[in-house]
Order: structure tokens, then sequence, then C-alpha cells
């Protein structure tokens, strides 16, 4: 889904006070002070809470430190501030208050000092925020990082150059900006690739680096992966002497036709690397060491090609232990913790002593936290957690666990869960004053049955002060993905609060092709796009239409990505259930996004392969249910919106398929994005999203 350069002399350090910065670093962005009108929720408001993220836990195990990312919508412009507050929750503080932003912050100094990355360089301060020193001047910006454990050493991400402009090919064409290709790869998601992720150590004397080292020089290969791969796929073992990490060791046509990644151990003395998962053919990710040395864990996808499947943790022993002091299992062969589990490891982290591992798993439409225990026996899984929200993150603290929660009617927070009571506390509150002010809908759970005879959790969520006696207009939410879990998800863009607050019920079923109700179920829509869960979807809105409350003659349908197909597909099958259509980002024409797309493994697993393959059944089927074969049947109004940066489901698609509304004379609207990718991401035109897409469906459902 990867970085050369030299060190160079610090010239400047950056003052730590506001008031000191200069005038070019833009203005400080702060916590907004919100009034909501009514109670209801708004695309305003929606851009306005919090961005909560982090939740890195002190050495003690007694402090948190997270961020927050503030939005200014006139300037159209976010940035990220640090806080730190007690595991009780109690004594929260803002650290800092800068013009750009930090990430990547960790504790250092046996948490007396906090490293960070500022403006693409290392930084630290002290605890409170004062004292700010920059500790890199790199060419290239730091990406991610971490400390050796006796913090001598550190381990960072940084890009490297991958491709020869022409411009260096004729130095006599310096001003040319065309691009010579030669095999595939050459895009990926939203960039033109020119440069790839590397991971490098440094000597780091507590003031400075020094002796900089890529551990894959002259290696033309991502380690990590682009674009989701980060710090989290490399760690240190726990002595110092070796570093674990992930990269796809191939490039071009290769890399598009596999999901192979591996882990890869460097040892720092002998300067040479081991493949760690060698034969293990899917995705290999997130090592971890175990704090006791014995043990590494890490995430593994056992189907090369298959970028959703089941992932599963294994340990194998770390082989820098000390043999003469621990016992045989410490150097067990390759174990599979999760064999039986039929959902996937979404994140994990150990035990303090190393006994126990801690994970978060989606099991029937909500991600919870669960505890492995019996490692090295006969492993058992409980599951620690229930309710209504989803944990995406979990790490260990002083007697509890700390993670990122959120639901559907609320953003993400900071949560400690008490290992021995299960009580969970919100330690970061930082949009608690926005949502007292706010009614939110009801969020229902229904057990809808299929086609098939099976059940399937549909979300339906309820307008504020939801009055049964009266009817309402309705919207079928369609997830993308495929394999995405309609769970309980906070977005500023697919916020199914946000379109009950404009009046609308919204229906959001979990239709085959999605984890977290076992993997028979998720893997049924491979090869059967435009099949099962399409009926599923019509299934699900033509269950909540029944209701009393539901105007059956008022009901739209929307989705993205995958889910844009959906929408596509379904205006040419829908027997005219729906007055009204919303697209984003979807795919329309599947024989033109085969060609288009950039990871092929994706359509050859899903779809079965390519489409001049008429011997193949599986992918003449799926090509057949290519959307634009129906569009002959569309006679409803649809709105497609799309950005040019999309290069996963290029914005051509979404112009495919407003071109053809036009010229059928339906009624149409194209809301394109220049600079957006497959997401909308700038405020302002996350805002503009919003207006439009109420807009739109107020026009054709109210």
């Amino acid at each position: 889904m990867k970085k050369l350069f030299l060190p160079i002399l610090i010239l400047t350090i950056m003052l730590s006070s506001c008031a000191e910065k200069k005038e070019s670093e833009g203005s400080v962005i702060g916590k907004p002070t919100i009034t909501v009108q009514d109670g209801i929720l708004t695309a305003e408001i929606l851009h306005q809470f919090g961005q909560v993220s982090g939740g890195v836990v002190s050495p003690d195990g007694k402090t948190i430190l997270y961020g927050v990312t503030y939005t200014d919508i006139a300037q159209n412009k976010r940035n990220r501030e640090l806080f730190t507050v007690n595991i009780d929750g109690t004594n929260k503080k803002q650290i800092t208050n800068s013009a750009k932003g930090e990430s990547g912050e960790k504790w250092i100094k046996n948490g007396e000092k906090i490293a960070f990355i500022y403006e693409g360089q290392l930084w630290e301060m002290n605890v409170d925020g004062s004292n700010r020193i920059q500790i890199s001047n790199l060419e290239s910006s730091i990406e991610g990082f971490k400390f050796s454990p006796d913090e001598t050493k550190l381990l960072f991400i940084s890009q490297v150059k991958s491709f020869v402009p022409s411009s260096e090919t004729y130095p006599d064409l310096d001003k040319s900006t065309g691009k010579v290709i030669d095999d595939l790869m050459y895009k990926h998601w939203d960039e033109w690739v020119t440069t790839i992720p590397h991971p490098f150590v440094a000597d780091y004397d507590g003031k400075g680096l020094s002796n900089i080292v890529d551990l894959m020089d002259g290696e033309p290969f991502e380690g990590p992966l682009k674009p989701f791969g980060g710090i989290s796929d490399l760690d240190w073992e726990p002595t110092g002497k070796a570093i674990a990490y992930t990269s796809k060791k191939m490039k071009g046509k290769e890399y598009a036709l596999s999901t192979n990644s591996d882990i890869y151990i460097y040892s720092l003395e002998s300067k040479e690397t081991t493949n760690l998962t060698e034969g293990m053919m899917g995705y290999d990710a997130h090592p971890s060491y175990s704090p006791d040395k014995k043990t590494i864990a890490w995430l593994s996808m056992e189907r090369d090609g298959y970028e959703s499947d089941r992932n599963r943790l294994f340990i194998t022993g770390n082989s820098f232990a000390d043999k003469d002091q621990n016992t045989n299992d410490a150097f067990l062969e390759r174990k599979e913790l999760t064999k039986g589990w039929d959902y996937n490891v979404d994140d994990y982290c150990w035990s303090a002593d190393g006994s126990k591992i801690y994970i978060v798993s989606n099991v029937l439409g909500t991600s919870q936290l669960f505890v492995i225990a019996d490692l090295y026996t006969e492993p058992k899984i409980e599951q620690l957690t229930k309710g209504q929200w989803d944990y995406t993150s979990v790490s260990l603290a002083d007697g509890c666990l700390v993670g990122m929660r959120r639901s559907m009617s609320c953003p993400p927070e900071v949560y400690s869960v008490n290992l021995e009571t299960k009580e969970q506390t919100n330690l970061s509150e930082e949009n608690t004053d926005i949502l007292d002010q706010l009614t939110m809908g009801n969020v229902e759970g229904r057990w809808i049955k299929t086609t098939t005879n099976e059940d399937m959790l549909t979300w339906v969520v309820y307008p504020p002060h939801f009055d049964p006696k009266k009817k309402y207009p309705a919207i079928l939410y369609c997830q993308g993905g495929p394999q995405n879990t309609v769970s309980q998800f906070w977005s500023t863009r697919w916020n199914l609060q946000m379109m009950a607050a404009n009046g609308y019920i919204v229906v959001a079923p979990n239709r085959h092709g999605v984890p977290g109700f076992g993997q028979a179920w998720n893997e049924q829509i491979s090869g059967d796009y435009g099949g099962q869960n399409m009926r599923d979807y019509l299934s699900a809105i033509d269950a909540v239409a029944a209701e009393s409350f539901v105007d059956e003659t008022r009901l739209g349908c929307t989705g993205a990505s995958y889910g844009g197909f959906s929408v596509y597909w379904i205006a040419g099958n829908h027997n005219k259930r729906f007055k009204a259509f919303f697209a984003h980002a979807g795919m329309f024409n599947m024989e033109a996004k085969y060609l288009e797309t950039e990871e092929i493994f994706f359509p050859n697993w899903d779809l079965g392969g390519p489409f001049w393959d008429k011997s193949n059944k599986i992918a003449q089927n799926s090509f057949a249910n290519s959307p634009h074969h129906f569009v002959q049947n569309w006679d409803t109004p649809i709105m497609i919106s799309h950005g040019e940066l999309d290069y996963r489901v290029l914005a051509t698609q979404g112009m495919m398929a407003f071109n053809a509304a036009q010229l059928m004379n339906i009624p149409s609207r194209l809301l394109i994005y220049p600079d957006e990718n497959h997401w909308i991401l700038q405020p302002q035109n996350g805002i503009l999203f919003q207006r439009e897409f109420f807009r739109w469906f107020d026009q054709w459902l109210k």
C-alpha cells in the first residue's frame, strides 16, 4: 500500500513561544468556541470537533500523551496540538501552542522529556512543553521514529529517491515535465511515485544525530509500505541488538500483483538481514517484541493477493534472546495465537510481563478489546469490553488499557479500561462541551433476514426528536471497501448522525462482504460484485421502508468507492424503489477500472482476473455486472462527486457516469475536486460536500 540523504549542521533552533514565531509560519489554530443552535449537528460543527489521536503511555504508566487536531474553516487549515492527562483523567494540560503542528510524539529519558516531529524534523521538549530543542536537520523529512531501549540510537522512516526525472536524463531539457515510465506502480493512491520510504538508524548522543545508516541501502523497495504503513511497522529488539521492519521487496508489476510483505530482522552488529516470515505469502506487518525479550509477534494474512484476508496474530522466539537465561519456550517455532478465531486482529499490545497480549477485534459489528492468555500452551481469548462503540487502538498503562474509542454519536476520544473492574473512563473529554449541546438521533442495531435466510446486522439511525407518528424520508448507506465493516465509525464526510440531523432515517447494512461476521461472510463478495450483497441492500431498505414512519416514496441511496459502485449498480436495478442517488469515488466501468487502478492484486482477487480472459467464468461474471452495463435502465436523478487526485478509482469513472446521465436527460450533477484524492480532506471542501449532498437529497426527497 516506500526513501537517501546526509545530515547537515543545525543552523537554527525554533523558539517555543508563539509570540516569537515568524509570521510566515501562519497563525495558531486553537479550539473554537461553539454555540449549537437548536441542538442540531451541522457541517460546520462537524468540522470543528477536536480530532483526538494518539494516546502514548508514559514509562511509569501514569500519564497519557495525545494530540488534538483543530480546524479553522476560514483559513481552510488544520493544526495538531499535544496534551497530557493523568491516567485517572485529572490534570489535563495543553503543552504545545504552535502554528504547524506536532506529530509522532514519544516519551523519552524515562518520562522526563517528550520527543516529537515538527516540520519534518525531530525535536524534544520538557513535559510541560517548554525548552523546545531541534535534534535533527536532515534533507528529507522524518515520518516516524523510535528510540532504542537505551536511547543511544534512533530508528526512523524517511524517503529516498526512486525515480529519475527526464530533466536529469536530458540536462538540456531542464524544463521538461514529462515522465518516462517502464513499469507499473508509477502512481499510487494520490501521488506519482518518485520517492519511497526506507528505515534508517542513527547514533543519538542526547543532542543530535550522527552515523546515519539506511537499513535498505540500495534496495528499490518500500519499507514500510505506502500509503498506510508507519512506525508501528518497525520495532527495536529489546536488547538493542536488532531492528524488525516491514517491507514488500518487490517493485513495478510484481508489486502491483502481490500482497506478500514480510518482516525482516536487521542485526546492528553483523549488518545482515534475515526474513522472519519467509514462506508466509500474504501481508505480514506490525512486528512487536515482548517486554520479557523472549518473543516477537506480528500480524499476518495467509493468501497472496488478498488484501482483506483474515488478519491473524503470530509469535515466534526472539533469536537475539539470551538462551542461557530463558526457558525453551522462548524459542518456539511460529505459532498462530488466533487459530480458530474467525475475526481480524486490528491492533495489539503486550502485557508488562509478556504473558498475555491485548487485541482489538471487530466482532458482530463493533470493535472491542480482548485478551489472549496462555500464549505458549493453548491460547485463550476473552472479551474485555462490550457496548455500542468501537475501540481502534490499545496500549498498556498502570492497571488499565488505553485506547481510542468512538461511536456513531461521538468522535474519537482517549479512554482507559480498568483491567479489574472493566470500568471505562473518557480521559481526553475533548468534545464533551459540544456534545452536551447536541441532540443525537437514536442508533439501533437491527438483525434483518437476507434472501439467503441469514441474519444481517443493520444500523438504523433516527432523526433527533424522532416522532413515530410522522413519516420520514430514508437514505440507504452503502459501505465502501468492499471489505469494511459498518461499525460504530465517526466521519466528517459519511456521518450518519449528520444525515439523521437533516431529517432522514439512515439505513446502514452490514451486507455480505464485510468482516466481523466470520470469514465466510466476508469472502462471499469476492467474485460476486452485483450479486448477493446487492440483494442484501435491497432487503435492508425494504424492511425499514415497510415501517409506518418511513415514506417509501421518498427513498435515497448513497455511498463511496465500492459504495459508489453499489449506487451505480442499484441505479440500474432498483425497480423504482429510489427517488435519488448520490455516488462518491465510485467504480462505474469495471473494464476501464481494471486498467486504470494501480494495485492490480485487488481486482485480480475480487473480480477473478482480467476481463480479456474469456475462459475465466468468475471474471466474466464480475465484468458482466459492471454498472455501466445497466445504464440503459437509469431513470432516477443522480449526483456524483470525485477527486481528480484519486488514483485508486480515477475521476474518469465519475465523469463517465455523469456524462451518461446527461446524455440520457436524467437530472444529474457533478461535484469535482481537482485537489482531492479518494477522500475529501480539506475543511472547506468537506463542508461544500455536505451542503451539496443535502441540497441534492432535499430537492428530490423532501
